[in-house]
């Protein structure tokens, strides 16, 4: 059994090899090529930072909302019913407005999809396209990625196209840069000829682009507005909580010297 298992092995291996002979074959390193475009490296730059700032956001409130419950769990035996449950619920709204801030965020049509979309999406597509494009050029039938999940026990220099990748990016960023603003003069002169229809077409598609960004920007400003009105409410009823307790506590003292002084008297 172990002989006919080895003479199987044998034999895919020799056909393998005679058929590699036929077929070329190429890998490339995405990460030492996304590393070496610019346009990637401030498009990456900027998203980690927008992430980190949603990030802060998120904690903060997180935070606030462990501060909240802490309060509570250490006033709940001097509270009424009434205000443990309306305290608890000023929590659960606390918490559904923080999840759907975080989706905002970080759900799968939030800002990170689609500032990820604007920024780097274009620049991979770029790579992608180059590769198709060698490839076909120089004929391989196989172009492997080195930094994927893909194991590669052993990989010959020659054959990492990574560099002409790179180069050829750079070389279609260049003529598409020329032609982008022989493009930008050719519509300036155009633009200087619109009708008023066509002027007025492109006003409106314009406005619709600013009305899509001003009411994402409105949702944000409407959570953030909400959960301050209900900061400042919860900090109104702490207030007034802590003047009625100061208000009992001063009866108590009074009673308790009135009942100190019938006692001198008797």
């Amino acid at each position: 059994m172990k002989k006919n298992i080895l003479l199987v092995v044998l034999l895919l291996t020799v056909t393998i090899s005679k058929a590699q002979k036929s077929q070329r074959i190429a890998y490339i390193d995405m990460e030492y090529i996304l590393q070496n475009i610019p346009e990637y490296i401030q498009a990456q730059n900027a998203l980690d930072a927008k992430v980190q700032k949603w990030k802060k956001n998120l904690d903060t409130e997180a935070r606030k909302i462990e501060v909240l419950k802490t309060d509570l769990a250490n006033e709940k035996a001097i509270l009424t019913k009434d205000l443990i449950d309306e305290r608890e619920e000023d929590i659960q709204i606390k918490q559904e407005s923080l999840r759907r801030l975080e989706s905002l965020y970080f759900g799968p049509n939030g800002d990170m999809y689609q500032l990820r979309k604007q920024l780097i999406k274009p620049v991979q597509d770029q790579v992608y396209s180059a590769v198709q494009s060698i490839a076909s050029r120089k004929k391989y039938d196989f172009v492997f990625d080195k930094s994927s999940e893909l194991v590669m026990l052993y990989s010959n220099k020659k054959h990492d196209i990574s560099d002409l990748i790179v180069k050829m990016i750079n070389i279609d960023q260049k003529r598409q840069a020329k032609k982008d603003k022989i493009a930008a003069k050719k519509e300036l002169l155009k633009n200087s000829g619109l009708s008023n229809k066509e002027k007025e077409r492109i006003a409106k598609r314009e406005a619709l682009k600013k009305k899509k960004a001003d009411d994402r920007a409105a949702k944000i400003k409407a959570i953030e507005e909400k959960r301050q009105a209900k900061a400042k409410a919860i900090a109104e009823k702490r207030r007034l909580l802590k003047e009625k307790k100061e208000a009992l506590k001063k009866a108590k003292e009074e009673e308790k010297k009135k009942e100190q002084e019938q006692k001198n008297q008797e």
